[in-house]
């Protein structure tokens, strides 16, 4: 098999502090993405990236490998994720292991399960994209979409004006919860999106992004009606 999931953690959050450890609905919240890696039965390696040494206690705690701490370029606000990636291959591969697939899992998304992780490696492999990773349906239709400039409305797509919804194709966006990357591919281009990257498709239900008190709140009471 030989694949590996990297769950980037970095210490340094600054809108919620300690983010990827917060407790959420009772445990960390970096320990559900962990608990949905190891029970895809999907990955030779399940381990996390981290620059904090209490997220790689509570990482391993929960099961995921930490056998290394980030250097300080892929620590900083301005490392990008295909950074963090391409380190950690890097430093897998000075030990002799390499994997043919990896994903990378963000720790702040809980909604991630093990049947999500195989639904979107089978994806990945049968339809051979370089990338696989989740999207979700925009809520109203973008071709209607509008500027405000001085209080003043004006259509981003004017020929659409008067089209109805119904007749519009659906849009789509990153759910921003992993990508499943083809390894050899990805560090040949080192772009975790490419001209050849593939998308499944989740319900608002099935994820929500976090980025400040209120998105925590409202995520935790999504999660708990998804359990209902």
């Amino acid at each position: 098999m030989s694949n590996i999931a990297i769950i980037t953690a970095r210490g340094g959050s600054k809108r919620i502090p300690r983010k990827n450890i917060r407790p959420f609905l009772g445990k960390p919240i970096i320990a559900y993405v962990i608990d949905a890696a190891l029970q895809s039965g999907l990955f030779d390696e399940v381990m996390v990236s981290t620059d904090d040494e209490e997220i790689a206690a509570i990482a391993r705690q929960y099961g995921a490998s930490v056998p290394f701490l980030r250097t300080t370029e892929t620590a900083d606000d301005y490392a990008t994720t295909a950074d963090v990636l391409t380190e950690v291959l890097q430093q897998y591969e000075q030990k002799n292991q390499l994997f043919i697939f990896a994903c990378c899992l963000y720790p702040t998304a809980p909604f991630i399960t093990a049947a999500l992780l195989q639904r979107a490696f089978s994806t990945l492999t049968e339809k051979q994209f370089d990338t696989v990773y989740p999207v979700q349906q925009f809520s109203f239709p973008i071709q209607r979409a509008v500027l405000l400039r001085d209080a003043k409305v004006q259509w981003f797509q004017p020929e659409h004006a008067l089209t109805r919804s119904q007749d519009l194709e659906p849009a789509y966006h990153d759910a921003g919860q992993f990508y499943f990357v083809n390894t050899s591919t990805f560090q040949t281009n080192q772009r975790l999106i490419t001209d050849n990257s593939g998308g499944i498709v989740i319900s608002e239900m099935e994820a929500h992004d976090i980025d400040n008190e209120t998105d925590w709140q409202i995520a935790e009471m999504k999660f708990n009606k998804t359990q209902e």
